[in-house]
């Protein structure tokens, strides 16, 4: 191809340029040659999704396991309005994501599709960048790619249908830009923080999911101080497997860990904005010293005030803090010598009592951890069914854990578990989903699975109702049956769909759904019948 080119395949250029090998999306006016060119010109994947907000889920959840900039394409006006919940999801996420989003043509405001798109995006908490011009394509797409790594979130680059057959020569330079952000703590506040660690008699580590690159520092910082480690939801499995690792910090503790946190004089915080399920609304910080550190700004003083924080590079601030606990022969603190973490990590057994035709629900999870492949990619979607999850499944480290609730939405895993699949196909991903979540989101993707040959296992949790709402009604001494459904076999739509699945309603079929785990071939759903009086309550 000559330096001139259409814009379409400007876009497509520029795409192959910053090495983004995979696109999610679904084509329409505005859209549908760049997806061509970028197929047929360039060498591209694209995964076709079943509805424009998925393409937005899916490249999230690619984003998050690759450690790629993810990167989606959309049409315009209705196209993009689809996409609120999933960008507002991925935005809060923090996700690093490219969306391709065409617009209505320029000389037509009065287009049956015409939306301010601007505007739409704003909401979310996306990131906006106008295509200006056709001979600016390429570095219009450039300025995207920088700014989804450096801000870390999505960047929705707006496209005019009318740009897309007009000529102009093609530039694009990818902005080659150091995007480690923070930089070495000094001074009074650091001072303050390393004094308040060294003399602490019971530290603690908590690690979120922005100091995950700053695991193994972080791990060195615990040993010197005989501290217990412990992560937020965000950065489940960082920790796996030291012998002081006490799991997830906060409401989804283990009551004996609960206890062992409240206990503890000082909190050291790196990469999490301590928002309220992992403080319990602050109730564990009281009497203890916090000290917080974080490269993004706003994430300090939100919710907590921290009594020193710093806004640094997690990995940088723990050499610092080390260095200087060594320079001044801090003793350690002895806080984990004489501590049980079986006792601090075991989670409280089910009880296997279940009603006829129905599976007790905790039973299962802790068959189901034991069975299921030891190198999966854990995705769970929104709902009351999983706090239990999150506490008694177990993953191999933050990339290997998604979790899609951001936003507090639920409908939203089956398309994030796609986009995992694709990030990492030769690993099997484990999706639990409520059954309301899968009529809402699932089921309108789970082809999409299936087509693409995904080594996919769905686990749906189904109490035939809301369930969050239905044990709100129930704790009113109201009737919940407005809340209760009488849903369609899953297992059955899982086969309508070209994929295979089992009912499972007694222990005994629960194995046997287990055994046929091992000659699936493509996605395998489970589906578990419970009774909505006996599902845990959601622990946040």
């Amino acid at each position: 191809m000559n330096n001139a080119a259409h814009v379409y395949q400007s876009i497509a250029r520029a795409l192959k340029d910053h090495e983004a090998t995979t696109m999610f999306g679904l084509m329409g006016d505005a859209n549908l040659f760049m997806v061509a060119s970028y197929v047929q010109e360039f060498g591209g994947q694209f995964i076709p999704a079943a509805h424009e907000g998925s393409s937005i889920l899916m490249a999230s959840a690619y984003a998050h396991v690759s450690g790629k900039v993810g990167v989606a394409t959309v049409t315009h006006g209705p196209a993009l309005a689809n996409c609120v919940t999933a960008l507002t999801e991925a935005a809060r996420g923090r996700m690093p994501m490219v969306v391709l989003a065409g617009d209505t043509p320029a000389d037509n405001p009065r287009h049956l599709q015409s939306i301010d798109q601007r505007e739409v995006v704003k909401v979310t908490g996306a990131g906006f960048e106008q295509l200006r011009a056709p001979a600016t394509a390429g570095e219009d797409v450039a300025r995207a790619f920088y700014r989804a790594q450096t801000e870390r979130r999505p960047i929705v680059l707006n496209m005019p249908a009318d740009f897309m057959w007009q000529e102009a020569p093609y530039a694009c330079r990818v902005l080659d830009v150091f995007i480690k952000p923070g930089g070495v703590a000094e001074g009074d506040v650091l001072d303050n923080a390393i004094g308040m660690i060294a003399s602490a008699r019971r530290p603690l580590i908590l690690a979120g999911g922005g100091a995950v690159a700053a695991r193994d520092v972080l791990v060195r910082l615990a040993d010197r101080l005989e501290a217990p480690l412990a992560t937020t939801l965000q950065a489940k499995g960082l920790f796996k497997n030291h012998p002081f690792n006490i799991d997830i910090f906060g409401t989804l503790s283990t009551p004996a860990a609960y206890d062992l946190i409240a206990q503890s004089d000082c909190i050291i915080c790196f990469g999490t904005a301590l928002h309220d399920f992992t403080t319990d609304r602050g109730k564990l910080m009281k009497d203890k010293r916090v000290v917080q550190i974080d490269t993004d700004p706003t994430a300090i003083g939100g919710g907590l005030h921290p009594d020193a924080a710093l806004v640094a590079d997690a990995g940088a601030a723990a050499e610092t803090i080390l260095f200087w606990l060594d320079e001044a022969e801090v003793p350690s603190s002895g806080f984990t010598r004489d501590l049980d973490i079986a006792t601090l990590t075991a989670h409280a057994p089910g009880s296997g009592k279940a009603a006829e035709g129905v599976i007790n629900y905790v039973q299962a999870l802790e068959r189901l951890e034991a069975a299921l492949p030891d190198d999966r990619i854990l995705v769970t979607d929104g709902g009351r069914f999983m706090t239990e999850v999150w506490c008694r499944l177990s993953v191999d480290g933050p990339r290997s854990f998604v979790s899609t609730v951001n936003f507090g939405a639920i409908g939203l895993g089956l398309q994030e578990a796609i986009g995992a699949g694709v990030a990492a196909p030769e690993r099997p991903v484990v999706l639990f989903s409520g059954d309301g979540g899968f009529m809402m989101g699932g089921i309108n993707e789970f082809n999409t699975a299936v087509r693409l040959g995904l080594d996919l296992i769905v686990i749906i949790a189904n109490d035939s109702a809301y369930g969050a709402e239905h044990i709100q009604f129930l704790d009113r001494k109201m009737d919940p049956t407005l809340a209760e459904f009488e849903w369609p076999s899953f297992a059955a739509i899982a086969k309508s769909l070209g994929g295979d699945g089992l009912e499972v309603r007694s222990n005994a079929e629960l194995e046997t759904a287990l055994e046929a785990l091992e000659d699936r071939k493509g996605p395998y759903l489970i589906e578990l019948r419970l009774d909505p009086a006996d599902v845990p309550r959601m622990r946040i």
